[in-house]
C-alpha cells in the first residue's frame, strides 16, 4: 500500500498560494507570489531535497496545481533535478473535469474512491504539492498519512489556505521538527486517527461566566 504525503510551504496564517514565483498563481487577485526564495538556507533546502529528490514518488495534484506545473516543469532545461523528477513521475490528478491532461504520464482520478483504490496498490508513495483543495477531502476521508510543512515567518493577508474552511476536525501528532536560520519552522505531522481531546469546563463556573455563555449563544 502506498502512503499519501503532503509537502507544504505556508505563511503563518496558512496561505500556500504562489510560493515559488510572482506569476505562479494570481487567482483571486493574489499579488504576493514568490515569497519562499528569500528564506532559503541549508535547512529549508535539505527539506526540499529530502521530499522532492529523495525516494521515488508519484504526484497527486488538484486540477489548478496540475495546470501550473504542466505549464512550467516540462519546459525547464534538462538537468534541472526537480523538473527531471516531476517530468518522469506519474501524475495523478483528482478532477471531475474532462479537460485534457497532456503532461507525460498524467492520469485522471474522478473520485475519492479512485484515490483510495490507487493508494491500495503497489507502487511509490503519492506526493501532494500545492493543491489546497485536496487536503479537506483527503484528510476527512482518512487518506493522508503524513504532512511535511514549512511555515514561513510572514503574513500574506489573503490567498488560498492549506486547509481552507471545509476541513473536518482531526488530531495529528508531531513526528519531527526543526527551525532554519531564517526562522522557517519545518515540521512533519501524522494523523493519529484518534478523537480530539479537549480541556474540561471548570467544575463551578461563576454566574457571570454562565451569563456570558448564554449571551454568546444568543448572539451566534
Amino acid at each position: 500500500m502506498r502512503k499519501i504525503i503532503g509537502s507544504v510551504f505556508q505563511s503563518l496564517e496558512g496561505v500556500i498560494q504562489g510560493p515559488g514565483r510572482p506569476e505562479e498563481d494570481r487567482a483571486g487577485g493574489f499579488a504576493l507570489g514568490g515569497w519562499v526564495g528569500a528564506y532559503t538556507d541549508d535547512a529549508t533546502s535539505a527539506a526540499v531535497i529530502e521530499t522532492l529528490l529523495g525516494a521515488p514518488y508519484a504526484l497527486l495534484l488538484g486540477r489548478k496545481t496540475y495546470e501550473i506545473f504542466a505549464a512550467y516543469w516540462p519546459y525547464q532545461a534538462a538537468g534541472n533535478p526537480i523538473a527531471d523528477r516531476f517530468n518522469g513521475a506519474d501524475k495523478y490528478v483528482l478532477t471531475r473535469g474532462q479537460d485534457s491532461l497532456d503532461w507525460a504520464r498524467s492520469h485522471r482520478l474522478e473520485s475519492l474512491e479512485a484515490v483510495r483504490a490507487l493508494k491500495a496498490t503497489a507502487g511509490p508513495d503519492l506526493l501532494i504539492q500545492g493543491s489546497s483543495t485536496l487536503y479537506p477531502q483527503l484528510l476527512g476521508a482518512g487518506l493522508i498519512d503524513r504532512v511535511r510543512v514549512q511555515t514561513f515567518p510572514l503574513v500574506l493577508g489573503g490567498g488560498k489556505r492549506l486547509f481552507g474552511e471545509a476541513l473536518p476536525p482531526a488530531a495529528l501528532k508531531l513526528v519531527s521538527s526543526t527551525v532554519s536560520t531564517t526562522s522557517v519552522v519545518i515540521a512533519t505531522c501524522e494523523p493519529t486517527g484518534e478523537a480530539l481531546r479537549f480541556s474540561p469546563e471548570p467544575p463551578d463556573p461563576s454566574a457571570a461566566e454562565r451569563a456570558r455563555w448564554e449571551r454568546v449563544s444568543r448572539e451566534g
